[in-house]
């Protein structure tokens, strides 16, 4: 396991990625909300679409606790396009590409598995100023319980 894995209490590094509809989305844009990382190794995989069509089926619930979910990947953007509006159907969330230079994001928050060529399943929620409240790794094979972070931003709601 990587010993550079982004922890609670680390600063999120800025970053700035194209989403899938070929949109600059700069992390530091989102100053003032809670936002979630949801990292997903692959498009087009089962498990990978469950947890990004999550995302988007609960984005009122996120809007609700102020927060912002992104999915990431490796993939390319005319992939994740494809992908989010053929396949998925997604509408509101914004799924970014952490393509190029090849999984540089993934490899500044440590979850980047070398030997694969992809990111971690993981979700990383940063608070209001971009410091980590919530960083977990997953099985590649396990779907993410969204409930987990949904009670997870319930219970931090208040706190600063």
């Amino acid at each position: 396991m990587n010993n550079n894995i982004i922890k609670v209490g680390d600063r999120l590094p800025a970053f700035t990625l194209l989403d899938h509809r070929k949109e600059k989305t700069n992390i530091t844009d989102f100053r003032g909300k809670k936002v979630l990382l949801s990292f997903h190794p692959l498009a087009w995989t089962n498990i990978c679409a469950q947890q990004m069509k999550s995302l988007e089926a609960n984005k009122k619930r996120f809007d609700n606790l102020n927060t912002v979910a992104f999915g990431l990947s490796i993939d390319t953007v005319p992939s994740k396009r494809a992908w989010a509006e053929k396949e998925l159907g997604i509408k509101s969330t914004l799924l970014l590409a952490d393509f190029w230079p090849h999984g540089e994001v993934a490899k500044k928050l440590g979850i980047f598995r070398e030997k694969d060529g992809f990111s971690e399943r993981a979700n990383i929620i940063v608070d209001e100023k971009q410091q980590v409240i919530f960083s977990k790794i997953y099985d590649i094979s396990v779907l993410p319980d969204i409930e987990e972070i949904i009670t997870f931003l319930e219970k931090n709601r208040e706190k600063k």
